[in-house]
């Protein structure tokens, strides 16, 4: 009986917000708390999984190759230092090559000039900006509500608005999507993504492209009742690169071990 009493308030809930907004509205301010996220992000470290599988015409997994990293704050900014290959720890020569590289970063970053941080800070928030066009870049529909880790979310649909027209780099790649979206209906966070290319994306001036149907999922977590950050991304494409052969490829990432880096913290070089 429980899952009727959650069915019935999930249905009571969702006939009580389409009243009072449309989806877009919704969509629109996910998006302004997305860009908090994003600002507290840079308060954490937090270890980053990447495995990525090379299929073969069948489907068949012929390669798999996994990297762990540190992802630190040096210098007011992140870093990525490659600690494991394959779930196993570096090789003690490769774990000091990967030290030594860490450790010209934090010399370099000790003598940056106030210009350099601010460019520096300037194109990391630029590579966000395309989320401002989402508002207008699809349609989107208000589907119902599911409950996500015991709490209801918003399951918003989004297709490609015909003919608009993206300003932004990254914008122009994120139109050709369509999918769903569901939204924490108490904080207006992304909860979770799932989308498929409706077209051919091209990256790097055209020299890959992923074909029509690449599936794309993201999903976010809570973190210290502070923020909602990343807790995993997959891609699963066929892609064509200019003068290679045709990819099929499968790539997940996990992020966890969030830990909030206190502002007088200092990564300081080996000796």
């Amino acid at each position: 009986m429980r899952w009727l009493f959650a069915l019935l308030y999930a249905t009571a809930a969702f006939a009580q917000n389409v009243r009072e907004m449309d989806a877009r509205e919704i969509i629109a301010k996910s998006v302004q708390r997305d860009y908090l996220n994003f600002e507290r992000l840079q308060d954490y470290t937090y270890t980053q999984r990447n495995q990525e599988r090379t299929l073969d015409k069948q489907g068949r997994v012929q390669k798999t190759e996994t990297e762990t990293y540190d992802v630190l704050i040096l210098g007011g900014h992140d870093y990525e230092k490659l600690i494991a290959r394959d779930d196993k720890p570096l090789p003690e020569k490769e774990a000091r090559k990967e030290q030594d590289k860490m450790d010209k970063e934090i010399a370099r970053r000790e003598h940056e000039s106030d210009a350099e941080k601010a460019k520096l800070e300037k194109e990391r928030r630029e590579r966000r900006k395309f989320l401002n066009e989402v508002p207008d870049a699809f349609n989107f529909t208000l589907v119902g509500v599911e409950q996500v880790s015991g709490k209801p979310a918003w399951v918003i649909s989004a297709e490609p608005k015909p003919g608009y027209q993206a300003k932004e780099r990254l914008a122009k790649i994120v139109e050709h999507l369509r999918g769903k979206v569901w939204i924490d209906q108490a904080e207006y966070q992304w909860v979770k993504v799932e989308a498929q290319a409706a077209g051919a994306l091209s990256f790097g001036f055209g020299l890959l492209k992923i074909e029509p149907g690449a599936a794309l999922r993201f999903e976010q977590t809570r973190v210290n009742d502070d923020v909602w950050l990343p807790a995993s991304a997959s891609i699963h494409a066929d892609a064509r690169a200019a003068f290679l052969k045709h990819i099929r490829s499968e790539v997940d990432m996990h992020f966890q071990g969030y830990k909030k880096f206190q502002a007088d913290s200092t990564f300081v070089p080996l000796q």
